[in-house]
Parts: C-alpha cells; structure tokens; sequence
C-alpha cells in the first residue's frame, strides 16, 4: 500500500508553491482585509485611467491650461513684477523643459515652464503698454488731439482722443489718451483734429470689492482718463496727418456710418441698432428695454460680435462658395474647391474682424476661426482639442488681459464645451444604423435638432458660472430662448445681411435689410417673451474668484479628460456650488467718494443713504446682492433719516451707521454712532469707528462685515497693493484690515442716544 502524500515545504525564499504563502500571497488570498482586493483594484483602474489621459498627444490641450494659470497669478499679484526676473525664470524652465524632453519629468516641467511664460508674457504686455493713467480729477483741461474711435450711444455719444497737447490749471500729467463723453449727436468724425475743454476724472475703479475693474480694460486699451466736454468740439488744422493706422480708422468708421446709414434707410429703432450691432459691432444705440430682456433671456451673446457670428460668417460664405465652383462641370474633379473655399471664408472673416472695429474679443474670434480654416487648408481635422489649444495659445499670447475678461472666458467655456460634444458624444449620436426608427428620426432632421439641442445646453451649462460671477444671475430658460431663435439667426439674419454688404454697392440691399428685419423682429418677440417668464430672472449674489476658479477646474476637467476620470469635475463642481451658495454678503457697502453707503437693516435687506444720486452704483450694489430692487425703489429708505447735516440708519444688531456731510455735525455723529462715514477727515479723537477722506483716497470703495463688535474691511486696493491701472496714491495710509469700537468715554444714564435721536427734524 503507497503511503500517502504528504505536503511538501517549499524552498526558502521562494514561497510560490509551497503550502504556506508568501507575504503577498496573505494579502491577496484570505489573511487580507475584504475590501482589499476591491481597493487595489479600484487603484489600478485609476492607474490606467491616468496612464491614458497621460498618453502620446494629451499634453497639448493642458498647456493653455498652464499658460494662462501663470497670467491669471500675474494679475492676482499685489503690485507690479520685475520684467527681467519673470523673462528669465521663464526662459531657463523651458530650456530645462527641452533638456528633459525625453525624460518622465518632461510633461509637469512643461507645465511649470507654460505657467512661467504665461507670468512672463503678462508682464511683458504690461510693460510694453506702459503709460499714464490720472489719479485724481481735474477740471477745465484744455485738449486738442486726433480722434480715434467714436461710439453712437442711446443718450450720449462717446468718443477716444489721442491727445496731441493738453494744458490743465492745476498739474503737469501729460495723458496719451482719454475717453469723452459728448451730447448726442456732436461727437466728431473719426480721424479728425479737434479742440476742446473737459473734465476728467481717473479710470472707473470697481464698484466694490471684487467687482469687475474698468479701469484696467481702460489701461490696456491705452486710456488714461475718462470724462465729458465742457462746450462745444472745435475741429481745427492738424499739425500732421495722424499716421497710416488713423487714416485707415477714418476710412473704416467711414463704411460703418455708410451701412449704417443704408440699413436706417430701411430699419428703424431697436431693429435698425441690432442690425448694425451685428455687422459693425456699435451696439450702444440699442434700447434699455430691449437690452435688458436679450440678456435675461440668455440671447445676449447675439449682440456681441463673438465666435458664433465669425462662424456663421466664414460658413456661409464656405458653403456658398463651394456650391458655385460645385456647379461647373468638371471643376471639383480637378481642383481642391474645399480648400478654396476656406481660403475665401478665411478672407470673408478677416474683413468682418476690420468691419466690426477687431476689439480684443472680436480678435479671439477671428483667431479660432482661422486656425480652423487653416487646419482645413492644410487637410487637418477643423474641430479638435488641439485646435482650441492652438487659437487659446494665439488669443493670450496676444492680449493676456484677456483671461480676465468675461467673454473670453465664456467663449472659450462654451467652445470647450461644444468641442467635447463633438469629439467625444457625437460620435455615439445615432451611431447604430440598425434601428430604423432612429434612422427615420434622422431623416426628418431629428439628429440636427438633437445636436442643436445639446449645443444650446451644453454651451449654457459651460457659461452658467462667468454670467454667475460677473453678472449676477442665470438664465434659467436660455436654452429656450436659443432653440427658437438661433435658427432664425443663422438662416435668416445673418446670410441677409451678408446679402445686403454684398449688394449695398448695387443699390439692390433694400430687400436684404428688410429680411434682416423680420429675422430681427423675431428675435427679440422671443427674448421678451422668455424674459416675461416667471423666475426668467435667475439671481445670484456675488461670490469671490475661489468658487469660480474651481467650476472652471471642474470644466476643464470635464472637457478636457477622455477616461472616466472626467466626472471627477462633477465632484469638483459641486463643491464650486456649495461655496459660491455660502458666500457671505456683507453688512456695509461704501463707495469710493464717501457719499452712498447701503447698510443691511434687520430686515436683511440694504437700505442706502447717500448724498447725490449714483442710479449705475446702486444698481450694482442690488445686483451684486441679488436684490431684485431698481435704484429708484422707494424702500431703499426705509428706516433712513437724513438732514442737512446728514443721514443715519440702523444695522440689523440696532447699532447707528451714519454718513456725515458737515464738518459741524461729524462731532454729534462721532458721538452717537457706532460707524461714521465721510468725505472729509474724521477727527482723531472721534470716538466712533470711522471711515474718512483718507482711507478712500487710499483703499476705494468698501465693504465692511460684522466681526464681533467691530468689522472685517475689505478694499478695492487693500494695503500694499500697486498697479499701473490703479495706483497707490500718494501718502498711501497703514489701514488695518479690521475696524475695532474704540474705550468709550464715561457718559451718563440719560445721555444714552435712542433712535429718535437721530430723526431728522421737522
């Protein structure tokens, strides 16, 4: 009889098929914790997942990404960087980048060198463009100078003077360039030489805190100061001819004028403004009514020349002129017709960027729409990831201040968008040609009305948190107003007035404006009709950059990731939510001039109290809160008294906030109000917490939030910083960041102030 087996020992060291495992063999097999085998595959997935997203051709797309991260620290920093510091930090990277270009550090060294060149551009732009801008008002200043560019407004008119000579009484600031504003009607032609006297008054700082800043727009468009004419424009002999570039102005405000003037011959009111915003980019004239329900309505973007209208443009004359050169016989066969016809589209776009004035926005794009007609001339696919990277690239290596603007960053969100559609889901839309119910879907134009569908909400979805952030609202029914009206747009009203440029030398374009009229008449029934809606409006308070820079993570992480870790966005942009939704608002908002101030009442609204009238402020202030009040709302006052001497009104903990106008009534304020406001300097032994001439000649407007018995203060220019669009002023205070009560002085029972103290007397 065999004995029987008995098991054997394996090897020392190795451990492979003995009967006791190995170490590892314990942690896979049942020694390991249950879950573990599900954990490490679960990370093994992620591996590969990342493996691939890190894969041959992925990394372009990120170097925008990375680019314009640098220029977004640019702009956050306090004060202005050393040029030659950031050039050489960026140069020395990319070379380390080349160097390990075969390395495993290559694509994260690329990056850091990609956000170092964004920094460096940045502030090589910056540098280039250096010029004066005005610090505080002057009055009565003598200019005479050659005018740039000149904007038909519903009430006024506005125009740019590129100053030749300019003679103020009280300082020696020599401006390159400033903005005036003018009667309606009397603003004078492009390339003329004029003579004038004005006020002006420093570039628009923010309205408050965080708010969007003119100024710096003002900045890298070269203008120093903006302001009004006092009198009347004399045209004057120019000492020369102004140069090429304004005589080539001259030449193309002349053909904006002459469009407009034909389609005013046909079109007239809010049609004949659209018409001629959408040809020659002067949208100023339209009407307040109509302006509001196109942006409530989500068909604001129509208005502004963007990628949409240079794609309708370079489209339509693609398609038209390959359908001609399609019809000779024999001509197809023989010769490239579709390169032909993007090299005409190309042409057709470049003259539209001349037409509508090329302003930074227009110029981007232009640029994406190029590179896609060229990637079509060069027979390379048009819609990639790659080409959004390219134009990107193009866009901020041009204007880096672009990043900062809000239709670059709703352009490119919703392109982005639109070009994962179709990379990654159309390609499945309708992909089995095996269902005929799909098929007859198809047939009917389903699959054109599905994408057009998807289109509209993507593109929605993808710029929900820029309108969010700069604008204050949402529009819950923009898909909506979309879908009926941008087929409109695009079959009608752009390719009539495409007709009409073309004709307009024939004296046949009547009927191509009339078209456009309809079209138009259409459109906007459709926005007031999406904009009468209950809850159209969808408004949202403001929120600091953090939220936004994470929704914008959580985009890019959803466009630009091909492998499921693109839903990680959705976790990244719920948390985007959740913060912008917890903002805190503040309690005190003051302006930069010391004469409005809202205060938030118990009632949890603001209520103002203000020396003049400022309708544009106070509606910024309500938007920025969510408030759905005008600035001409009657309970703005509520729970506010106001004299001669001045205005006090109740914080929600019944403490007095007052806004002092006299310098005989600052002393009584300082004594019964627990914050003082005002334009004048507030004396040092004041007891009350206050904000004076000093502290907003120095830090801007201000938005005060309670903490404790005192208050956070946020500024416009908080202490240190300094940049060429909003300078430190001279004598710049030591402000602290908190406002703390001061020892009160010993006071008797009796003299402790009520609210009826401070009524105004009858």
């Amino acid at each position: 009889m065999a004995e029987p087996s008995r098991p054997q020992r394996a090897p020392q060291g190795k451990g492979i098929a003995g009967t006791w495992p190995t170490g590892r063999g314990a942690q896979a097999g049942g020694f390991a914790p249950a879950g573990f085998d599900v954990w490490s595959s679960l990370v093994e997935t992620v591996r590969g997942w990342a493996k691939a997203e890190a894969g041959a051709g992925r990394l372009l797309p990120w170097v925008p990404v990375a680019f314009g991260s640098g220029i977004a620290l640019y702009f956050a920093a306090d004060h202005e960087p050393v040029l030659w510091v950031a050039a050489v930090t960026a140069i020395a990277l990319g070379v380390v980048a080349a160097l390990l270009r075969r390395h495993r550090l290559f694509a994260p060294v690329v990056m850091i060198a990609a956000v170092a060149a964004g920094f460096a551009v940045a502030t090589w732009k910056t540098a280039r463009i250096a010029h004066v801008v005005l610090a505080k008002p002057l009055y009565s200043v003598s200019l005479s100078g050659f005018v740039e560019t000149r904007d038909i407004r519903e009430r006024t008119d506005r125009f740019v003077l590129r100053v030749v000579e300019m003679q103020a009484p009280r300082g020696d600031v020599r401006l390159e360039r400033v903005r005036l504003s003018v009667r309606k009607g009397t603003a004078p032609e492009v390339g003329s030489f004029v003579q004038l006297k004005a006020r002006l008054m420093p570039p628009p700082a923010p309205s408050r805190p965080g708010s969007y800043d003119f100024s710096r727009d003002m900045f890298f468009q070269g203008i120093g100061a903006s302001g009004f004419v006092m009198g009347t424009v004399a045209t004057a002999a120019s000492p020369d001819t102004g140069g090429l570039r304004l005589r080539y102005a001259a030449f193309m405000q002349g053909l904006r004028d002459t469009i407009d003037a034909r389609i005013r011959d046909v079109l007239e009111g809010d049609n004949r403004a659209i018409a001629t915003a959408l040809l020659t980019g002067r949208r100023d004239a339209i009407s307040t009514p109509v302006n509001d329900a196109m942006f409530i309505s989500g068909l604001g973007h129509v208005l502004s020349i963007s990628g949409y209208h240079m794609a309708v443009v370079a489209g339509v004359v693609f398609f038209a002129v390959r359908a001609l050169l399609a019809l000779i016989p024999g001509f197809a066969v023989r010769h490239p017709i579709k390169k032909w016809s993007a090299a005409a589209a190309l042409v057709a776009a470049a003259f539209y960027l001349l037409l509508s004035g090329a302003e930074v926005a227009t110029q981007r794009s232009f640029l994406m729409t190029a590179v896609v007609l060229i990637a079509v001339m060069v027979d390379r696919r048009a819609i990639t990831f790659r080409t959004l990277a390219v134009a990107a690239l193009i866009v901020l290596g041009i204007a880096p201040e672009a990043l900062v603007h809000p239709s670059f960053q709703m352009s490119f969100a919703a392109t982005l968008g639109l070009v994962a559609l179709v990379q990654l889901g159309m390609p499945n839309l309708f992909a089995s040609p095996d269902h005929s119910a799909t098929a007859r879907i198809a047939l009917w134009g389903g699959r054109e009305i599905v994408m057009l569908l998807l289109a509209s909400l993507i593109a929605g979805l993808a710029t929900t948190p820029y309108a969010a952030f700069h604008f204050h609202r949402v529009t819950p029914f923009g898909v909506l107003a979309n879908l009926a009206a941008m087929p409109v747009v695009s079959a009608l009203v752009m390719p009539a007035g495409l007709l009409g440029l073309l004709a307009a030398p024939f004296g046949l374009d009547g009927v191509c404006w009339w078209a456009m009229g309809v079209g138009i008449d259409w459109m906007v029934l459709v926005s007031r009709w999406v904009a009468a809606l209950p809850g159209a409006i969808g408004r949202i308070a403001a929120f600091g950059t953090g939220p936004l820079v994470a929704a914008s993570i959580a985009i890019i992480l959803m466009g630009l990731l091909r492998t499921p870790l693109r839903w990680s966005g959705v976790a990244v942009l719920a948390v985007a939510i959740a913060w912008a939704l917890m903002a805190r608002q503040p309690d005190i908002l003051i302006a930069g001039d010391g004469h409005s101030v809202a205060v938030r009442g118990r009632d949890g609204q603001l209520h103002l109290i203000q020396a003049g009238k400022n309708a544009f402020l106070v509606k910024e202030w309500l938007a920025a809160d969510g408030d759905p009040r005008s600035a001409g709302d009657a309970s703005l006052g509520d729970g506010v008294s106001c004299d001669e001497a001045g205005c006090v009104t109740p914080l929600a903990d019944g403490r007095f906030v007052a806004l002092s106008l006299r310098p005989d009534a600052l002393a009584e304020d300082c004594s019964r109000a627990a914050l003082v406001v005002t334009s004048r300097p507030a004396a040092p032994d004041c007891p009350a917490m206050a904000i004076d001439r000093a502290r907003l000649q120095s830090q801007g407007a201000l938005t005060l939030s309670r903490s404790g018995d005192g208050f956070a203060v946020r500024a416009v220019r908080p202490r240190g910083a300094n940049r060429p669009w909003s300078p430190a002023t001279a004598g710049d205070g030591d402000f602290e960041t908190n406002l703390t009560p001061r020892p009160a002085a010993p006071r008797s029972r009796d003299a402790t102030p009520s609210e009826a103290d401070f009524q105004a007397e009858d």
